[in-house]
């Protein structure tokens, strides 16, 4: 079930614009990578990249676009593969860089939360993603979305934070034979979990979209 005060969360941050400042460690981390920033190829983000390898694997994937990993801990991503030219892979609150490009006017043409922290414990609901006060600023990115976990409720909540600011969204169990993603995502494969992806495409100015201060 989904938690009994994420309607009222929701409430609340569409309403209320978040206002708590970028961290310095997070504005200078974005001012690196700013000068490889280009509105004229697609932007996609690799939201929590932990070690880098999904950032990789989606950078050679997508050659032609710019791939960015952000993450907050250092210990992670000093063990990141070799990174192509395409890929960036920055420590910071994603959370702030997400509004540092929306200060810029740039959007996400593809957005991957690849096994973000659930956070289980009912007391940390606002530290899920789609309860916190980013959540917004992670809409008005715009690009397809992608998210992928192994614990249902998250993947649950999540769709029904999108169907809240009325953008569509599918759930799906994710094959066994899917190539993995991520170490978390070989993992869980071998572990013989039941993973979840869930997708939508977050077009701008949508019925549901309010963003008072």
């Amino acid at each position: 079930m989904p938690h009994k005060d994420l309607l009222r969360c929701l409430d609340k941050h569409r309403a209320n614009a978040w206002l708590q400042p970028v961290l310095a460690a997070s504005q200078a981390a974005f001012n690196s990578i700013a000068p490889w920033l280009h509105p004229e190829r697609e932007l996609i983000l690799d939201s929590g990249c932990g070690t880098g390898h999904s950032t990789v694997g989606l950078a050679e994937r997508y050659p032609e676009g710019l791939v960015l990993g952000i993450d907050q801990s250092q210990a992670r991503l000093s063990k990141s593969p070799p990174v192509p030219n395409n890929a960036r892979l920055i420590r910071a609150r994603a959370e702030d860089v997400w509004r540092l490009l929306l200060e810029r006017g740039l959007s996400a043409s593809q957005h991957y939360l690849l096994y973000p922290n659930p956070w289980p414990k009912p007391r940390h609901l606002m530290r899920r993603w789609h309860a916190h006060p980013a959540f917004p600023s992670l809409i008005q990115l715009g690009g397809q979305l992608e998210l992928r976990t192994n614990w249902k409720p998250y993947a649950e909540e999540f769709q029904i934070a999108l169907e809240y600011y009325s953008r569509k969204c599918g759930l799906e169990v994710i094959k066994n034979d899917t190539q993995p993603t991520t170490l978390f995502e070989r993992k869980y494969i071998a572990s013989g979990h039941t993973l979840y992806r869930l997708i939508s495409l977050l077009q701008a100015n949508q019925p549901g979209d309010r963003y008072d201060s």
